[in-house]
């Protein structure tokens, strides 16, 4: 469009009073969500019904529904807004404080990335690293600039860079080391649930799989302690209260300093690490400086070794 032509549109509150009615299919939902009355929704609606000479929505008793025309103009009036709305964002972001957000999972946040922020305050001192320690799925346009992820490596819609696969073996404290595996007969195994959606995942690691390989089908697999959460069966092990299946890349630290010792080679191959980010956000500042910064921690060309 030339500079000198007038854009002929209706007004943006009006629109925007549509978009909200239309995605929710409720004059009611619209008005909570855009703190203001029923009424008003409604009216805002055969206000641009008249100035379009359209109708939008049939109405009925208790329900909304979309029109042919409405349902033409909603997802191109949706996707619009999306665009506005984060076009907005990218601007005070710009014109705010340099802010890396970057998330994983809460043990990977806690054991991993927390002890190396350091590090990255040193490599970047006009960035603020913010850490996002969630285990649910984060909207990596709106609420973070990258992900660190732990799975199979299938994120459709993202950019994936493979940085390491997990593998999990049995550690314990020092006094607590079997000298063969029959030992662990008499030792309480620590055990971490995956949770409902991974019980019959054959990738995630548990103790009846490691005591399989490692030929001792006569160890009793069954649950001696077990935990929800990866960071308690983490601190179970090194208060010495058993021997843990755990992932070698929590305890790293621990298995450096001597705190942890693995008193087996076996361990078994699990998911990896990649990082994942929007293609939309891969030439951001904060997404260019995460991805800088986690490749250079955690990046291995082979993508096999716990680094």
């Amino acid at each position: 469009m030339h500079g000198d032509v007038m854009r002929k549109l209706p007004p943006l509150g009006a629109l925007r009073v549509f978009e909200a009615a239309a995605r929710r299919l409720s004059f009611k939902h619209a008005a909570e969500e855009l703190n203001v009355s029923a009424t008003a929704v409604s009216h805002q609606i055969r206000q641009l019904e008249e100035m379009l000479e359209v109708k939008l929505f049939e109405r009925e008793t208790r329900q909304v529904h979309l029109t042919a025309a409405g349902k033409a103009l909603f997802p191109v009036l949706r996707d619009g807004l999306d665009r506005f709305e984060q076009a907005i964002a990218d601007v005070r972001r710009q014109q705010g404080a340099k802010v890396a957000r970057l998330t994983s999972t809460v043990a990977f946040v806690a054991k991993r990335l927390a002890p190396l922020a350091g590090s990255f305050r040193e490599a970047y001192p006009d960035w603020t690293l913010r850490l996002d320690a969630s285990n649910r799925t984060i909207d990596l346009e709106t609420d973070a600039d990258a992900a660190i992820r732990f799975g199979g490596g299938h994120y459709p819609g993202l950019i994936t860079e493979p940085l390491f696969a997990d593998r999990f073996a049995p550690v314990c404290t020092p006094r607590l080391a079997p000298a063969s595996v029959a030992d662990l007969k008499r030792a309480t195994l620590i055990h971490f649930d995956w949770g409902p959606s991974r019980r019959n995942d054959h990738r995630a690691p548990v103790w009846r799989q490691w005591l399989e390989q490692a030929g001792a089908s006569d160890v009793d697999a069954s649950a001696r302690l077990s935990f929800t959460d990866e960071i308690h069966a983490v601190q179970a092990a090194v208060a010495g209260q058993g021997i843990a299946l755990l992932s070698l890349t929590l305890v790293a630290q621990e298995l450096a300093s001597g705190i942890l010792v693995q008193p087996f080679e076996l361990a078994l191959d699990s998911d990896r690490y990649d990082l994942v980010y929007s293609p939309r956000m891969a030439d951001r500042p904060a997404t260019q400086v995460l991805r800088d910064w986690v490749v250079t921690q955690f990046g291995s060309r082979d993508c096999r070794s716990v680094p």
